[in-house]
């Protein structure tokens, strides 16, 4: 079967709805003649007469082979209309972005960023999934925030360099400046179950000299800090973590930085050699911007 345009089933459609090849013209804005010629190329396509012509001013009456090119032409002129819109959408930045995360980005980082896309974006779709630390992949993400390098073809953008700082009860600690991680040496703590984050700290403090004696293990950064003012422990944690909980502000706490500072960093990836959206564009910028902002206060 030879080559049809979308543009011949429309015209057919519009035979076969208004009755004459006259008024499918007027409606569509063609000639007579050029629908004619639409609709004789599209017969020379399938193989054979999709209307039976009476001539005159009669209405035209469509074959049985223009009911089946019909009836499947009309699917395929929906396919495309879905497809313009989706394309349309594409380019508006209104289709769907997935992001992978993390708790202290989502807590902290991702809020902001997703209101102001929603506020530029109104019609977007955002999928948002915690992404296993242990073997992060972009996958079929568009962004991903990591701490740590990501398997796969990607490339990245360093957002900061986020401390941990030591929490302690007001007044535990006397005078100012950074405290030494070997201080630390066999002081009890509270901290989380040995996650992939929390092994990679304790390791940090052990080539720093330093092994706690860890009294508790919880889930949650509110939940560890409400123990650290109980008295039963100090805690090492994320900058982002502290902030969140607005640790600065809390008078029963004290936030020390420690010397030599465990240190991660917080990283932005995306897959390399894919086309993006206008809205991964846009939410990559935001989340940059966002990130900025908070490294200010660091």
């Amino acid at each position: 079967m030879a080559d049809f345009e979308l543009r011949h089933l429309r015209t057919m459609a519009a035979i076969a709805e208004e009755g004459t090849f006259g008024q499918a013209a007027a409606r569509l804005g063609y000639t007579q003649s050029s629908v004619s010629q639409q609709i004789a190329a599209l017969e020379k396509a399938v193989g054979g007469p999709v209307f039976d012509r009476p001539g005159g001013p009669r209405p035209v009456r469509i074959t049985r082979l223009g009911e089946v090119v019909l009836a499947h032409g009309r699917e395929l002129l929906a396919k495309a209309a879905t497809l313009t819109d989706a394309v349309g959408r594409f380019r508006a930045g209104h289709g769907r972005i997935d992001i992978g995360t993390f708790q202290s980005v989502s807590n902290l980082i991702l809020p902001a960023v997703i209101r102001r896309l929603l506020d530029e974006h109104p019609g977007c779709d955002i999928r948002l999934s915690d992404v296993p630390p242990e073997d992060p992949r972009i996958g079929e993400l568009d962004l991903l925030f990591h701490d740590g390098p990501v398997g796969g073809d990607v490339e990245h953008v360093k957002l900061f360099d986020e401390p941990y700082l030591l929490v302690t009860r007001a007044g535990a600690v006397h005078g100012g400046g950074q405290v030494p991680v070997k201080r630390l040496d066999e002081v009890p703590m509270v901290a989380w179950p040995p996650t992939h984050h929390q092994r990679w700290l304790e390791r940090t403090l052990a080539r720093a000299g330093a092994q706690p004696r860890f009294v508790f293990r919880t889930t949650g950064h509110e939940t560890i800090l409400s123990m650290v003012r109980a008295g039963i422990g100090w805690a090492v944690l994320p900058w982002l973590a502290l902030h969140g909980q607005d640790a600065w502000a809390d008078d029963q706490l004290a936030v020390h930085p420690l010397k030599p500072s465990p240190t991660r960093e917080l990283t932005l990836y995306w897959p390399a050699g894919r086309t993006e959206s206008p809205l991964a564009v846009r939410a990559r910028e935001i989340a940059v911007d966002v990130a900025r902002d908070l490294a200010e206060r660091m």
